[in-house]
């Protein structure tokens, strides 16, 4: 057992209950997958084309195999971060409801890491420097979804996922959208007239993705409260076009698989603790992780910035 083992007396109660955390109104995994990981540090291999190319693989009768050399293999490196919140209990804040007032601490000191997470995650992918040249456009004007008469969402959209295709030979398969964004798009005009004669009701994120065709449709609409109390949206008024590769059905994620980005954590966290301060009169409830949130393969992305003028 290494020195930070002895040090922290990991609870396992509230550590499963940490691991089973999850905010609903943060999306960041449909980007940015987690892919546990053994090592704080290390390099995984950078998606390319050679999958794509037509090799000769006909064999004669007792002739060598055909060994196809890969091109150079570049690769990406990943570094973790810890990430760590604690939640005070005074022992007069006890009584009979302990163990409860220890899981709405674990979930609060959770969700204040879920959050950073979020928004590391959403100014990430929301970055135009991330992407090359070809896998984004700034809206202007006109072109701005905000202008019903004369911009085309659809054609925007449909331009990115050739994009993305052309560069990694599949279809993006996320949508990311800012609440911003989503509005436009429910009332936008040529979205409403691909379906007015067949269904009623509100664009929703279903429709939009059969109208888009793109599997997965989601809407960020998380948000941060400033020290003067001013909300203000983690996804703007944008669009994220990507390539993520579906969660397997057995096993974990792996690093292996073409993706636009992942987040690398290190296997078996987050964990809670507990300490003592304040002359052992306060128990603080913290957790604790280690993760990175990491583009790997900007051109399976494709960002529309400035939806709204």
């Amino acid at each position: 057992m290494g020195r930070l083992e002895n040090i922290r007396i990991v609870d396992p109660v509230l550590t499963e209950l940490a691991r089973g955390y999850s905010n609903a109104e943060f999306i960041s995994e449909w980007l940015f997958p987690i892919v546990p990981v053994g090592k704080e540090a290390g390099k995984v291999p950078q998606f390319g084309k050679d999958m794509f190319k037509v090799h000769k693989t006909e064999r004669a009768l007792h002739a060598h195999s055909n060994i196809i050399l890969p091109d150079a293999i570049s690769t990406v490196d990943y570094t973790l971060t810890e990430h760590d919140a604690a939640y005070p209990i005074d022992y007069r804040e006890e009584g009979d409801a302990a163990f409860a007032l220890e899981q709405y601490a674990t979930r609060f000191v959770s969700s204040v890491i879920e959050l950073r997470r979020e928004k590391i995650a959403a100014d990430l992918a929301q970055d135009t420097s991330v992407y090359p040249s070809g896998n984004k456009v700034a809206l202007t004007t006109t072109g701005c979804w905000s202008d019903f008469t004369n911009s085309d969402p659809i054609a925007n959209v449909r331009t990115g996922k050739e994009a993305v295709r052309a560069a990694v030979g599949k279809y993006p398969n996320v949508l990311v959208l800012g609440a911003i964004s989503y509005k436009l798009l429910q009332d936008h005009p040529k979205i409403v007239a691909r379906i007015q004669y067949a269904m009623k009701g509100i664009i929703t994120k279903e429709l939009l993705a059969e109208i888009f065709g793109v599997p997965n449709v989601v809407v960020g609409l998380g948000y941060s409260v400033s020290d003067a109390g001013v909300n203000s949206d983690l996804w703007g008024d944008n669009a994220v076009l990507a390539y993520v590769p579906e969660k397997p059905q057995e096993g974990e994620r792996t690093p292996y698989e073409p993706s636009f980005g992942y987040t690398f954590r290190k296997r078996d966290w987050p964990q809670v603790d507990k300490y003592q301060s304040e002359g052992g009169k306060v128990t603080n409830v913290r957790s604790t992780d280690l993760f990175q949130v990491k583009v790997v393969g900007s051109v399976a992305g494709y960002l529309i910035s400035n939806t709204q003028a």
